[in-house]
């Protein structure tokens, strides 16, 4: 017995199977977006640390996850016989698919989604905290971004799934490609022929609109560009309408409170306390160098600062006006308005990879808006790029630059909000040594401008060289606060400048 190849082509022009073709495609394309929406508020829920979200999140991906979708299609078609209410609108076959597809499809969903943002970095977040940006603002610009780039392979592969498993649905007779083609060889018996024309046309149908995704996630993948260099006219041209940033007063009038006063900050992580009773003051204007070994507390100390971690206890006070206390929350008036003052340089620049050198310096100025246009915030940031030598790379994404530019881009996306303070955690640390130089120059360059700032490093010489104290830290106390040249000075014989100058080799 041979295959009736004739009665096989004639059904590509069958009027009845390119019908139930359209309807295959805006069921699963449908079913697909709702259940890609609804798979991320689902994947959040169960990411939150609120037990009234995460437990109904996770009771709903086990269930949907376990019980087969035929099994749901049935159960949701004949819904309407113990809820009458519901028969306007399930009684529909592509209504009551819909639905089943979508509960079921949302639990999947919210796996890959959950993949994908476990993938973004913490220090992503951080970044776009450190920049005053809102919850929501950093989940829509940076975190969900970078999430659905790396989850849209599994995304495209499930909706191919969801074309494949819409087949199903003819369990409840709804007219797409299976049951058309069940109905036409249950009249004239050619069931070969039949099956393998349905199988082209899914194979078709997946071709297409998968080659549409795949085209969707090349155009996410913004980081795989290769921007290049700047020309020396295009540069010039730039340079001539960047616009400086306001110039930084410091107030010289006796009795100005200092920057920055911590008073009797502790925190603690269980058992183990990290700082224990720090009480330091920051003059405007001022350079001070944390030093000390590792697990100190430095890096602790200066991200309750900028609230990266909460106090267990004491206060911060900036510039004289109530700013951090153990009872702060992330979203009062004072400490978005004090955090707003404030700038962070990441030991591992944190830069956000799916957006260019110069999108990256715009991204806080464009969310938080109000000071300046759209044209000004660009030409200032232009005149950044430009202070820390890298204007001819504005267009290069961070993965294109060296670990040396990409932390010096890092700076001048903190600069680019006009911060009273910049706080930095170990700058260098994550460098080569022909790179530590160039970002050690852009530091001197913003204290000779007079920028107040508090730098966590291990560069000794810099420390001496660029601060007006140096502070050391050691088992989460402040062991000596002292100027560079007091330091220095053989006959402080004291044991904390003994211990000192020989934790940095100059005993």
């Amino acid at each position: 017995m041979s295959l009736d190849w004739e009665y096989f082509f004639s059904l590509f022009t069958m009027v009845a199977f390119w019908k139930a073709c359209v309807t295959v495609v805006v069921f699963s394309t449908i079913s697909w977006g709702i259940g890609l929406i609804l798979g991320f508020i689902v994947a959040s829920a169960k990411m939150s640390a609120y037990r009234w979200l995460n437990i109904p999140a996770k009771v709903y991906v086990w269930f949907f996850r376990s019980v087969p979708l035929l099994v749901v299609l049935v159960f949701v078609y004949n819904l309407p016989q113990l809820f009458p209410s519901t028969g306007a609108f399930l009684s529909d076959p592509f209504m009551a698919g819909l639905v089943s597809m979508v509960v079921t499809e949302a639990a999947y969903m919210a796996e890959i989604h959950r993949g994908g943002l476990l993938s973004v970095a913490k220090g992503q977040r951080e970044a776009g905290h450190a920049l005053n940006l809102g919850y929501f603002s950093i989940q829509r610009l940076i975190v969900v971004p970078q999430a659905i780039r790396i989850s849209m392979p599994a995304l495209i592969n499930e909706y191919v799934t969801v074309i494949k498993l819409s087949s199903l649905v003819s369990a409840i007779s709804l007219p797409e490609l299976l049951q058309t083609g069940q109905r036409l060889y249950s009249q004239n018996f050619l069931v070969l022929e039949t099956l393998l024309a349905v199988a082209v046309y899914y194979v078709l149908i997946v071709t297409v609109f998968g080659a549409v995704l795949q085209w969707a996630e090349y155009r996410m993948d913004v980081p795989s560009r290769k921007p290049g260099t700047l020309a020396e006219p295009e540069i010039e041209a730039l340079r001539q309408q960047a616009l400086p940033m306001p110039a930084r007063e410091i107030s010289k009038v006796p009795g100005t409170p200092p920057a920055l006063q911590l008073r009797g900050v502790q925190k603690a992580y269980g058992e183990h306390s990290v700082l224990k009773g720090i009480d330091l003051t920051v003059k405007e204007g001022e350079v001070i160098s944390v030093i000390g070994p590792s697990g100190s507390g430095k890096t602790t100390l200066i991200r309750t600062i900028n609230q990266l971690e909460t106090l267990d206890s004491g206060e911060i006070v900036l510039f004289g006006l109530d700013y951090l206390d153990a009872e702060s929350s992330l979203s009062s008036p004072k400490v978005r308005l004090g955090r707003q003052r404030i700038g962070m340089v990441f030991q591992s620049f944190n830069l956000f990879p799916h957006m260019t050198v110069l999108d990256n310096i715009l991204l806080a100025p464009r969310v938080l808006k109000g000071r300046s246009s759209a044209q000004q915030d660009r030409e200032r940031a232009w005149y950044l790029l430009d202070q820390v030598g890298l204007l001819a790379h504005a267009d290069k994404y961070p993965h294109q630059l060296s670990g040396g530019q990409q932390q010096r881009v890092a700076i001048a996306r903190t600069l680019a909000l006009s911060p009273d303070i910049i706080l930095f955690d170990e700058p260098t640390s994550a460098l080569d040594p022909e790179m530590v130089e160039e970002v050690l120059k852009v530091i001197q360059d913003l204290a000779r401008e007079g920028m107040t700032m508090m730098i966590v490093t291990h560069e000794m010489d810099f420390a001496l060289n660029v601060s007006d104290r140096v502070v050391m830290m050691e088992d989460g106390v402040v062991q000596l606060d002292a100027p560079p040249a007091e330091i220095l000075d053989p006959h402080n014989t004291q044991e904390s400048f003994t211990r000192m100058r020989a934790f940095m080799g100059r005993a």
